[in-house]
């Protein structure tokens, strides 16, 4: 069966469904929602029930859409105070970091293939090729990961690896595409050169998504539409013109629009409830349809002549590249702890960035193409089961894992950014209510309100004789500069 303009909706909505409630199973067992929505798409490919999807360019397109929603929303929930402190680190993973592991694995990989049982014979730069479009950990991958299974790590690890693997990206992207213009032309490799347009894609990605991140703050701010739905959705058209022109003016737009998401997310933002709630289901959406066709544009029959060498690639990476090159970009930072170095080797993370990448030679026509990509989407099933099915326990093990903190009030209340002030619940014990149970007997600060008082599924709202009771809830509203005091 294959896709028409007659059968793709319902076609399309019975895997997304299937994905779905496939994936709330998967969950209790700590299976990676991505790799389940990877395995259904390849139960319903071609070696599976027979739906027949082989446009690497359509996947590409797929991909380029829901890495940019999925890189935005990223962007978006990662706060300055939380990536300054690790500033370097993230940013010597996600450059020296890429680099070195194309090295590392492009030189096993050339190694390997001197061995005519691994079946997968290439000169030295397609080697190197195939290391490149997997030099880069996923984004999509370690933002699932870490924020569906609500980690919380000592050390800074968190915003750090967030940080690596939102703005890694555009190095492997550059060393790939670099990489298939000198195999396809026949020229020599130019260091200086690939030197030159690497600077070009960082300065320009980087000054176009942080001009286009101050232009959407002012804009949502102050454009005052009748309607709060539109907020998002003219969010959204913005994120893709980043996307668009950065690409135009020859920067890398994947990087663009993550630094257009860390702007707009730490600027104060109207209707910032709306926003989040639109972007986080529209990048799970995207998610889901990336995977999807990245599940179903592979044949998994082809990948049993490559599984050796994909395994012995992947174990590599896994236990010898990504470890060394972390060791040695992490060098310099003696306050981190080398449990906490391990852990970062650990979430080298391989996902749907990797595979988009393969396409490109595939797209390109370059030989041994096909080859690639069947190795890199073997390496990222390895890695998504080996890696991500471990980083709870594996965090557990080294005793980095801290408590996930409390978001949000347990009343559900919600108030605007330009209030400058802050929400706290207090559950109510014996000790508080020492002094006499009501509550002008409370020892309130000023500049503090109680709002509501929850007991059990009932609200109330309170007056100063009301009389309180052990495990009663209190909601305070109070000034940021007296919480601070």
């Amino acid at each position: 069966m294959i896709f028409t303009a007659g059968n793709i909706l319902l076609i399309g909505a019975i895997l997304i469904f299937c994905a779905i409630m496939i994936s709330k199973t998967g969950y209790r067992f700590g299976i990676p929602t991505l790799l389940l929505f990877l395995l259904v798409g390849m139960g319903f490919g071609t070696d599976g029930l027979g739906l027949e999807f082989d446009s690497a360019a359509d996947a590409q397109f797929i991909g380029m859409i829901a890495l940019s929603i999925i890189l935005f929303t990223g962007g978006m929930d990662t706060k300055l105070r939380d990536i300054k402190p690790v500033m370097a680190q993230g940013m010597i993973l996600s450059t020296v970091g890429v680099l070195l592991t194309t090295l590392l694995t492009g030189g096993f990989i050339f190694w390997l293939s001197g061995y005519s049982d691994m079946h997968i014979a290439m000169p030295g730069l397609t080697c190197l090729l195939l290391a490149a479009t997997m030099s880069s950990t996923d984004s999509a991958s370690v933002f699932n990961l870490l924020r569906s299974q609500k980690m919380n790590l000592k050390e800074n690890l968190k915003p750090m690896l967030e940080l690596e693997s939102g703005s890694n990206d555009p190095m492997a992207y550059m060393l790939t595409i670099a990489l298939i213009q000198v195999i396809a032309s026949g020229s020599g490799f130019n260091m200086g050169l690939l030197a030159k347009d690497l600077l070009v894609q960082f300065f320009v990605g980087g000054v176009t998504g942080y001009a286009f991140g101050r232009f959407a703050v002012w804009l949502i701010n102050k454009v005052n539409l009748s309607n709060s739905s539109l907020y998002p959705i003219l969010l959204l058209s913005l994120v893709f013109i980043t996307f668009t022109i950065t690409d135009m003016l020859h920067g890398n737009g994947y990087l663009a629009v993550y630094i257009l998401g860390v702007v707009v997310g730490n600027a104060r933002l109207v209707f910032r409830k709306e926003i989040n709630t639109f972007m986080n289901g529209l990048t799970w959406f995207g998610q889901i349809v990336m995977f999807l066709s990245l599940g179903l544009l592979v044949n998994p029959h082809e990948m049993l002549e490559v599984s050796i060498s994909a395994m012995l690639i992947g174990l590599f990476m896994i236990f010898v590249a990504r470890p060394l090159t972390v060791g040695l970009c992490l060098l310099p930072f003696r306050q981190m702890t080398f449990k906490a170095k391990c852990f970062v080797s650990w979430v080298g993370l391989r996902g749907a960035v990797p595979i988009i990448f393969a396409t490109y030679p595939v797209v390109s026509q370059i030989p041994g193409s096909q080859i690639i990509f069947n190795i890199v989407f073997f390496i990222t099933l390895l890695s998504l089961i080996f890696q991500g099915m471990t980083i709870a326990p594996v965090a557990k093990w080294l005793n980095l894992d801290l408590p996930q903190e409390k978001e949000g009030n347990d009343f559900g209340v919600e108030i605007p950014e330009e209030i400058d002030s802050q929400l706290t619940d207090v559950t109510l014990t014996a000790e508080m209510l020492e002094d006499g149970n009501r509550l002008m007997d409370m020892n309130i600060a000023k500049g503090t309100l109680v709002m509501l008082v929850k007991r059990g599924t009932e609200f109330m709202i309170p007056n100063g004789r009301m009389e309180l009771k052990v495990g009663d809830k209190l909601l305070y509203i109070s000034e940021n500069k007296k919480v601070e005091e």
